[in-house]
């Protein structure tokens, strides 16, 4: 059998020059000898999908709050699981690093807090009366960094720079005002961000349709994107949500080709030194992703049976601060003195950890006053 060495020598020779080698460029911050079979980033990936972190996404909600609806539409674990497979199909067709793309989008959720985005705002709420903030992106860092341990000889899982910079999503060095940050996005990086949008894309019109909150003939009548995958999905055999993101896909690799060779990406180097973002829908599929949004936002995010839920978990989220804050249990404890954060932080990353049902579990035992 050939060595590590001249398998990712190999492996290397198939990817664009503008990619992320297998073997990375920026290394681990501890210093780790190489795996005999598994490239750099397939260890990260495995480091990754055995935290405790990634399991609880099972129980987090995307759109609907865990066990609320059915069991049928997404949770945080499946919305990552196919963020990471679309990524992995778009870079590979763009000849990028596969693994690095599907590391950064099985992590890329990871401190999510149950309840989804109200969950988070409830959050961000709280830490803000304590002079601190909330945001989600960060706590993913925060989890593979240092709340998930991987070795006692090293903080967190250690993972490849790459993939840490690249869960990092709102640092784009090409932001108005700009962000401080030594590099742009890999391409991996900004191919996920992507692979995120067409995932929920795809996967809320179909959880919006399998819960009856609109039909059919409503969404082809109000989204001409949606009109257009209708019209391929009979002659693909495929669902309007399969003819969605395939339109998607195909827009963004089009589009990316486009913009890689008009901005002249020849290396890696010209990527991180990149001003502008280099994987992106084209302006036509730009205004056409906006009427599905602004579709989805009025007829399934706004709706009651997704707000009222999540309101409530806004206020176990709430109670659970508050008493946490004044009687800290000895999980927040823990926390604390493995972290040697402020307590607030403490009990935002405890909280932050739990699924939808151990949040409310907890909130329920909370004695009344």
């Amino acid at each position: 059998m050939s060595s590590i060495r001249e398998r990712l020598q190999a492996a290397n020779q198939l990817l664009a020059p503008y990619a992320v080698p297998h073997d990375g460029m920026l290394g681990r911050l501890e210093k780790e000898p190489e795996d005999e079979t598994r490239f750099p980033f397939q260890r990260d990936r495995d480091r990754i999908i055995h935290t405790q972190a990634f399991r609880r996404l099972q129980g987090k909600t995307q759109v609907f709050v865990a066990g609320e609806e059915d069991d049928h539409v997404r949770t945080r674990l499946t919305h990552s699981m196919e963020v990471a497979q679309i990524g992995r199909d778009i870079a590979r067709t763009l000849s990028l690093n596969e693994d690095l793309a599907e590391c950064i989008a099985l992590a890329h959720d990871l401190g999510h807090p149950p309840f989804g985005h109200r969950g988070e705002e409830a959050l961000d709420q709280w830490m803000k009366l304590h002079g601190l903030s909330f945001e989600h992106n960060e706590q993913s860092v925060r989890v593979v960094t240092l709340l998930e341990v991987h070795s006692p000889l090293c903080k967190g899982l250690n993972l490849n720079q790459e993939v840490r910079e690249g869960m990092q999503k709102h640092r784009e060095a090409y932001l108005d005002p700009p962000i401080p940050f030594p590099r742009s996005m890999s391409l991996e990086a900004q191919v996920i961000n992507k692979a995120d949008e067409i995932a929920y894309y795809g996967h809320d019109c179909d959880d919006g349709l399998h819960s009856k909150l609109f039909t059919m003939e409503e969404l082809l009548a109000v989204v001409p994107l949606a009109a257009r995958a209708a019209d391929l999905s009979a002659p693909r055999q495929t669902s309007l949500r399969g003819a969605l993101i395939h339109l998607l896909v195909s827009d963004v690799l089009e589009e990316s080709t486009h913009l890689l060779a008009q901005h002249k990406i020849l290396s890696l180097a010209d990527c991180y030194h990149a001003t502008v973002p280099l994987i992106e829908f084209s302006p036509p599929m730009l205004a056409q992703t906006q009427t599905l949004r602004d579709f989805l936002r009025h007829r399934m995010y706004e709706h009651p049976r997704v707000t009222e839920p999540s309101a409530e978990g806004q206020s176990v989220i709430r109670l659970l601060c508050e008493t946490y804050f004044s009687s800290p249990p000895r999980s927040v404890l823990a926390l604390q003195s493995l972290t040697g954060s402020s307590q607030p932080e403490a009990v935002k990353d405890y909280i932050a950890g739990m699924t939808d049902a151990f949040a409310r579990v907890q909130a329920a035992r909370v004695p009344s006053h």
